[in-house]
């Protein structure tokens, strides 16, 4: 790059094409064979498998930036741990995970580098994102199948309607995956309206537990509703992990290998 001098721009083209480029490609994420709700390490992984395999994949995030809990490890320390085999994820897409040789079966990540490239990996493989984009009700068909979600933008959904009422709007799936962590937001909403129990959210903190039951029992909860990572835990009152990631990381890959199976028709019920 010999030339340093950037091209000069009118600021009425820069807004233009913002606008055209984002509309042009909204209008195709208004349906999708499966929207991810949770942009964390298991929804990550989740739609870098989907996309992967040529699914067309939609990340819903409500914050501004994807990643979840996973920027800054633990206590702020940025630093963070992976259970084996999960650290063959993140060496596949280039991020070292140092062995801990007085511990056998784990490993230590930089969290912002694993995050980058999680992110990277996902857009790499086709998957789309909308971030600053709440759930706040679900598409619901017949006798309760679940065929999408409604959504609002963050900003409007924290004023509150009593400031400003902005209608939401429907995006449709044919299969939508909870990644949303200790909330479990879509299967949360699923209790609102009468269709599944009351999410009791984690237990206390047991590490080997939670990481075996979250990765044992990533599932179709009710028909075309998957969750992943700690909204599994959420919805069991199995334990939370905290600073561990490896079972995010291989539940978010049993949730995509799940799906697959479930959008080619290989099975036709929940459990």
């Amino acid at each position: 790059m010999d030339n340093l001098q950037p091209a000069p721009l009118r600021e009425r083209d820069v807004t233009r094409h913002i606008a055209r480029e984002f509309y042009k490609e909204f209008d195709q994420l208004i349906e999708s064979d499966v929207i991810i709700v949770g942009g964390g390490p298991s929804g990550l992984v989740c739609a870098h498998d989907l996309a992967t395999q040529g699914f067309r994949t939609l990340l819903l995030e409500q914050s501004l930036a994807l990643g979840g809990g996973f920027w800054s490890g633990g206590y702020l320390m940025n630093k963070a741990t992976l259970c084996e085999p999960a650290h063959e994820i993140l060496e596949s897409m280039g991020v070292p995970c140092k062995p801990v040789k007085d511990c056998a079966g784990m490993r230590i990540v930089d969290p912002p580098h694993a995050t980058a490239r999680l992110i990277a990996s996902a857009y790499e493989a086709g998957a789309k994102v909308l971030n600053l984009t709440r759930v706040v009700d679900l598409i619901l068909r017949g006798e309760g199948t679940l065929e999408g979600v409604v959504v609002n933008n963050t900003t409007a959904e924290m004023a509150g309607h009593d400031v400003i009422h902005v209608d939401p709007i429907a995006l449709e799936s044919k299969v939508v995956v909870d990644a949303t962590g200790h909330d479990a937001v879509v299967v949360g909403l699923l209790n609102q309206r009468g269709l599944y129990q009351t999410v009791p959210g984690n237990g206390a903190m047991w590490v080997a537990r939670s990481e075996a039951m979250v990765v044992e029992n990533t599932r179709e909860v009710f028909p075309n509703c998957f969750v992943t990572g700690l909204a599994v835990a959420a919805v069991d009152g199995s334990p939370r992990m905290g600073p561990a990631f490896g079972s995010m990381l291989l539940s978010g890959k049993r949730a995509a290998d799940l799906v697959r199976h479930k959008l080619k028709g290989e099975w036709e019920w929940y459990g």
